[in-house]
C-alpha cells in the first residue's frame, strides 16, 4: 500500500539519491536551483510517497518573490522513481500539496516543467507571461497557477529567491 506523508528529516538522503538518479549530476545548474538560492524548502509543503519500507516519490516547495515583494511558491523538484512511474504518484503529490498550500493561505505557485503535465492543475504559461526568471529556461516550461482567483493579476517582474 502506498501513501502520501510529510517528508521527514531522515528522508533527505533518499530524496537526494532519487533526484540524482532522475535529473543527473548537472541538476544544480538548472534555473529552478538558482531560484531556490540558499534557502530551505518549506517543510509544511514537502511530501513523499511511501511504499512498505521505501520511498518512491517526493515533492518540495520553495519560497520565492515576484518583483521583490509578492510572495509565491516554487514547486519542485517533483520526482518519481523509475520503478513507480505511470502510476499517478506525481499527480497525487501535486494535488495533495496544492490543496495544502491553499489551506495554508498561499496565493500563487510557479513551476518550471512540462506544460502538458502541469496544465490540468491550473498552471499556465499565460499566467507567467509577465514574470522574468533570473536564468533562461526552455520555452513554454515556465508556468504559474493562482490558488486564489486573481492572485497573479497585474503581477510582473523578476522572480527571485524568497
Amino acid at each position: 500500500m502506498f501513501q502520501v506523508s510529510p517528508e521527514k528529516p531522515e528522508d533527505g538522503l533518499k530524496i537526494e539519491e532519487l533526484l540524482d538518479q532522475l535529473f543527473g549530476p548537472g541538476r544544480h545548474r538548472r534555473a529552478a536551483y538558482c531560484l531556490r538560492g540558499d534557502g530551505q524548502a518549506l517543510a509544511e509543503l514537502c511530501f513523499v510517497m511511501r511504499g512498505p519500507g521505501f520511498l518512491c516519490a517526493s515533492i518540495r516547495y520553495w519560497p520565492v518573490l515576484i518583483d521583490g515583494g509578492h510572495a509565491a511558491l516554487l514547486l519542485g523538484p517533483l520526482a518519481v522513481g523509475q520503478a513507480w512511474r505511470n502510476r499517478g504518484f506525481g499527480k497525487l503529490l501535486i494535488s495533495h500539496s496544492l490543496a495544502r498550500a491553499k489551506t495554508l493561505g498561499h496565493l500563487r505557485v510557479l513551476v518550471i516543467g512540462e506544460k502538458d503535465y502541469y496544465q490540468p492543475f491550473g498552471f499556465s504559461t499565460n499566467l507567467a507571461a509577465g514574470l522574468v526568471l533570473p536564468e533562461a529556461t526552455n520555452s513554454g516550461c515556465f508556468q504559474a497557477c493562482a490558488l486564489t482567483p486573481g492572485a497573479l493579476d497585474g503581477l510582473s517582474g523578476l522572480v527571485s529567491p524568497g
